[in-house]
């Protein structure tokens, strides 16, 4: 299992930031050894050999000249130095420079140095021994204690930031250009043209979005030709079905009972052929209104085959922008299906309008449909055999026309099991 963030700017943002942190931490370690701390050794061990030869000289020099050499050490080199009676009792925090320095006093003195804190806090002192004088040397810790180059280092770390912060800003308009690809992928799929994708950038992503581009024009273009031959070939199989029933009215003394039968098949052909027409017709883009729900689907369920049958119900009134025609294609053949294998019972159709969208939902007291085949059922001429085979009316193109025309139009369309036993289906309207 990855740790690594499932989303592209997630992955490039962990890697670009692991491997700047392994580089940093690799400079810095470079820097550090090869110039800091070579640097801060010698910067010790010369104020170390300053102040030891000063108090050399010191005890070497007549008393009298010495109080003229301490006046001359403080003004030239910021050294004091001064015979004592005892040592300071307030030793210095230990730093990374003091440990250098007192090092560099043992070796260079042969006795236990250590840096001890006098009254004013800017300077720094030790006691050495020399000549039976126990002499006390400090020097100013500002002139001559080496502080790692931060102002370097900072600046250092501002130019790796930025060159970061300019490589996740290039991931992050990558990964919005794949998400956009993404949608408009989403769009193709459902039988729709998105809009098209400007042809910006790298040459790759350039590339990309041509190809994209041309393959839903010419996904479009397919479907719409699917269209208008699906279309054709159902309005030219109109008239021979006519021919057919003309003839057959004509017979005199055929069997009466062969003559219904296939009167019967004529009238099934016919159907057929209508819901052929309404299934092309909904691949097609259909012009969209603003239109107030609850009295459109009022409108629809008067006009549905049983309106008696047929309970409305809506929680608040509520518009949207949408096809009028497609929503009455779609809830409509909700409402015949659920007329048609509820048992005769009522429908229910439910209007639901709240922050999170609009719902419609067609609810029956039906045989209902298995969990397992409420996708198949979407599929054109797909019929349950128990519960919906051809002798109750059902060809199979109700939900295939009602799935194609909610894609069509950016819909949801879901089956479920409704409380106390049969069918709800919803259709989410608003698109996400």
């Amino acid at each position: 299992m990855t740790l690594l963030p499932n989303s592209l700017f997630g992955r490039a943002a962990a890697i670009l930031l692991g491997i700047f942190l392994l580089a940093q931490g690799a400079a810095m370690y470079a820097v550090w050894k090869t110039v800091v701390s070579p640097l801060s050794e010698r910067s010790a061990d010369d104020l170390a050999a300053r102040m030891v030869l000063a108090a050399q000289t010191w005890v070497e020099l007549p008393p009298e000249t010495r109080s003229d050499y301490e006046i001359e050490l403080f003004l030239k080199h910021n050294l004091e130095l001064g015979k004592v009676d005892k040592p300071l009792a307030t030793r210095l925090p230990p730093s990374a420079f003091g440990d250098l320095l007192e090092h560099a006093l043992s070796r260079r003195t042969g006795q236990a140095v250590q840096l001890k804190q006098g009254p004013d806090p800017a300077w720094a002192w030790v006691e050495v021994t020399l000549a039976g004088n126990m002499l006390r040397v400090g020097y100013l810790r500002d002139s001559y204690e080496l502080d790692a180059p931060w102002e370097a280092g900072a600046v250092f770390l501002a130019g790796a930031l930025l060159t970061l912060a300019a490589a996740l800003f290039l991931a992050r308009r990558t990964a919005a250009r794949l998400r956009l690809l993404a949608r408009s992928a989403a769009e193709v799929g459902q039988g729709r043209l998105p809009q098209r994708l400007p042809e910006t950038g790298a040459t790759e992503l350039r590339d990309l979005t041509a190809a994209f581009n041309r393959m839903a024009d010419e996904v479009q273009a397919l479907l719409e030709n699917r269209t208008v031959l699906l279309s054709g070939i159902s309005h030219d199989l109109r008239t021979p079905i006519t021919r057919m029933q003309l003839a057959l009215a004509m017979l005199d003394d055929s069997d009466p009972a062969m003559v219904a039968r296939m009167e019967d098949d004529l009238r099934e052909m016919t159907r057929l052929i209508a819901q052929m027409l309404d299934f092309a017709r909904s691949l097609k883009g259909e012009g969209e209104t603003e239109v107030p729900l609850d009295r459109a689907l009022a409108e629809m369920a008067a006009s549905c085959s049983h309106p008696e049958q047929v309970r409305v119900r809506a929680s608040v009134p509520c518009s949207r922008r949408l096809s009028v025609a497609a929503l009455n294609r779609v809830v409509g053949n909700l409402v015949e299906n659920a007329l048609r294998y509820g048992g005769n019972q009522a429908v229910e159709l439910e209007l639901a309008c709240d922050a999170s969208g609009a719902v419609v939902r067609v609810l029956d007291r039906g045989p209902g449909i298995p969990p397992a085949e409420r996708e198949k059922v979407f599929q054109p001429f797909y019929r349950l055999e128990e519960s919906r085979s051809r002798d109750t009316g059902g060809s199979g193109l109700g939900l295939a026309i009602v799935r194609q025309l909610a894609d069509a139009q950016g819909w949801r369309v879901e089956l479920a099991d409704r409380p106390g036993g049969g069918l709800c289906a919803s259709v989410l309207l608003d698109r996400v």
